[in-house]
């Protein structure tokens, strides 16, 4: 029997599982200084000071701001502003507003996304298998507001609940939040539920820990994907491999 008989609900992660960045960070970062004359910054300067931005406000600031009640534009803000700090670029307060404005704008659209070709089709047909499809994301509201919808992962066709970091005030790895989803789904069984994701720490661990089915994707050939599997994980290299598996009799979590 295969493990798809006993699910009533199929959760997924969004980047690097749904959805995939076009270019690099870099990329924005110098469009946004040339809308207003500044020379394009450097990228490998920018991209190093915005991983310890990121993480610093991360720190300070959990879940995008919820926790400390700083709202979101203010929280992208400060982090826009200590990446290019860290990375030796000091613009004064008018020019910088002008910069983040552009950067904020782009990265609450579609621009700097792409869908993976197999995400609509694997959503489509988990719903015609008569399950629920819920998304967990450590992402804050443009996510579910704007971003997905303009991406053609619509809530109502696409996926019927999500939970978001940045508008619950928790996120992965805290099994909390997988917890939430439970409760979303209809407060069903944690073993009727199959998450899907691409990190070890954030979505399968956490998602076993609650009593879920998990699995992970391997899309970009990462060098832990050896480890995953030695551990004892599912890892496959996407979801029509995800589709596969879950019908084949041999499939178990």
């Amino acid at each position: 029997m295969s493990i798809l008989s006993k699910l009533r609900c199929i959760t997924v992660d969004v980047t690097g599982t749904l959805i995939a960045y076009k270019g690099e960070l870099g990329d924005y970062y110098c469009m946004a200084a040339k809308s207003v004359g500044l020379p394009c910054p450097d990228y490998k300067r920018v991209h190093e000071g915005f991983k310890f931005a990121y993480k610093d406000m991360a720190r300070k600031n959990p879940c995008f701001g919820y926790t400390t009640k700083m709202p979101n534009r203010e929280w992208w803000k400060i982090c826009v502003r200590d990446s290019f700090t860290r990375a030796g670029y000091d613009y004064d307060e008018e020019t910088f507003e002008k910069v983040f404005r552009r950067i904020y704008s782009s990265f609450g659209s579609s621009a700097p996304y792409t869908v993976f070709p197999d995400s609509q089709p694997f959503l489509s047909w988990v719903h015609e298998q008569g399950l629920k499809v819920g998304i967990i994301s450590n992402a804050e509201y443009r996510y579910r507001d704007v971003i997905l919808p303009a991406l053609n992962l619509n809530q109502g066709s696409e996926w019927d609940f999500g939970v978001f970091s940045g508008l619950e005030g928790v996120e992965k790895p805290d099994p909390k939040i997988y917890e939430i989803a439970l409760e979303r789904a209809g407060n069903i069984a944690p073993e009727e539920v199959l998450h899907i994701g691409d990190s070890m720490r954030k979505d399968y661990v956490p998602a076993k820990s609650v009593g879920m089915h998990a699995l992970l994707l391997d899309r970009f050939k990462t060098p832990d994907a050896e480890e995953w599997r030695k551990s004892g994980a599912i890892v496959l290299p996407d979801l029509m491999a995800a589709k596969d598996w879950l019908t084949s009799e041999k499939s178990s979590c």
